[in-house]
């Protein structure tokens, strides 16, 4: 079905992404992913192309259209590369961190910060879970403790992505640790700052070039000048933002699913099984007719999400069904997908085999599927 959300200004843009990613990330996607980590020039050189802070005011060095489209375009196409880990950490930027800062932070802090991340000199990172702390955000225990011109920072956290190449760090805190919601605020930690330090990269299951890291935090003076909207408003400020976050998965998601689909049509094509391709076997044809067709209706549903984000009226409800509907899918295609393959799929030189375990996360990090349905009833009034 043929797609009305995108302009031609839109596809311009895709091509020329096209062309960076496989300039740029394919041809060093397995060194990264035996590395665990891209190099801090993958965003430098993103930034050059235009593929940073599209958002940001020109003045600010950023590309000055406020269009959700430019972001999804991205993503797609990084999950269309199989470049998950790799590109995350592009996609973490633009999508979940860049509003923190276009819509936070003040004008001396617009100034300082902006031009940085748009060029990729400065890069973002998210710091909210903490070990054992699971879904409940108000139960953080990391305290951030005003002492005149500076918060004093404690605490730790982990499953921070781009914990190792950030320079700015949004980071979750206590101000008041006798509230819950209501004492939570927002500051940037920055690279450097004395009694800040990086844990490991931690070893996960997929997304292998992404950096994934523990933070520490031992009496780290945080100027005041680094808060980030209100003290005692980060809660609010967080599921303020949560609906593009989400959204931003679902697109990703629908993608990978995609990609996955278009990988084994190929191969099915191609692989035979008693002197004929295996893709004549109806029972090919029937499972590959029932992702395409769910894959089409998700994307439908994405697609007037983002126009619904474009246009401000992107409920949180919403987000939290493309995002766990559109998660669940891409996990159910990509098994699916392996399977169609036989033995070839559990073998990591064929490329099913990353998307398998690239998927798995997704019903995880930015809320888990079970986190989203309870969204999605409450708004119900239950």
């Amino acid at each position: 079905m043929r797609r009305l959300l995108f302009e031609a200004e839109h596809e311009a843009f895709r091509e020329s992404v096209r062309a960076f990613l496989a300039k740029e990330v394919t041809p060093h996607l397995q060194a990264w992913e035996d590395q665990g980590i891209v190099p801090r020039e993958l965003f430098t050189t993103a930034g050059a192309a235009g593929f940073l802070g599209m958002a940001i005011p020109e003045e600010l060095g950023g590309g000055g259209v406020s269009d959700f489209r430019f972001n999804a375009v991205l993503g797609e196409e990084i999950m269309g590369t199989g470049a998950a880990g790799a590109g995350l950490g592009l996609t973490l930027h633009n999508d979940i961190c860049l509003p923190y800062f276009l819509d936070l932070a003040n004008a001396e802090q617009r100034t300082r910060w902006l031009p940085g991340i748009a060029s990729g000199k400065l890069i973002t990172a998210i710091a909210m879970s903490e070990p054992g702390m699971g879904s409940d955000l108000a139960g953080m225990s990391t305290t951030a403790v005003r002492r005149e011109d500076h918060y004093l920072v404690n605490g730790s956290k982990t499953f921070v992505s781009n914990g190792l190449n950030a320079d700015l760090i949004i980071t979750a805190v206590k101000t008041d640790p006798r509230k819950r919601h209501h004492g939570m605020s927002l500051l940037v930690v920055e690279r450097g700052m004395k009694g800040f330090e990086r844990g490991r990269n931690l070893a996960k299951l997929g997304q292998h070039a992404q950096d994934t890291a523990e933070l520490f935090f031992h009496d780290v003076k945080v100027p005041v000048t680094n808060l980030l909207g209100t003290q005692g408003g980060g809660f609010a400020h967080l599921v303020d933002r949560l609906p593009q976050e989400r959204l931003s998965m679902a697109v990703a998601a629908v993608a990978a699913a995609r990609s996955a689909v278009e990988l084994t049509l190929a191969y099915v094509k191609d692989r035979t099984a008693f002197g004929v391709p295996i893709g004549s076997f109806q029972n090919t044809r029937f499972r590959l007719a029932e992702m395409v067709t769910e894959i089409d209706i998700a994307q439908t549903f994405t697609d007037r999400c983002i126009e619904a984000l474009n246009d401000g009226e992107l409920t949180a409800a919403d987000a939290a069904k493309a995002k766990w509907w559109c998660t669940e899918l891409q996990g159910r295609v990509v098994d699916t997908c392996l399977q169609l393959y036989g033995g070839y799929g559990y073998m990591l030189e064929y490329p099913i085999s990353r998307a398998f375990v690239d998927a798995r996360v997704t019903r995880i990090y930015g809320g888990t599927t079970e986190i989203m349905k309870e969204v999605v009833g409450r708004s119900l009034g239950l």
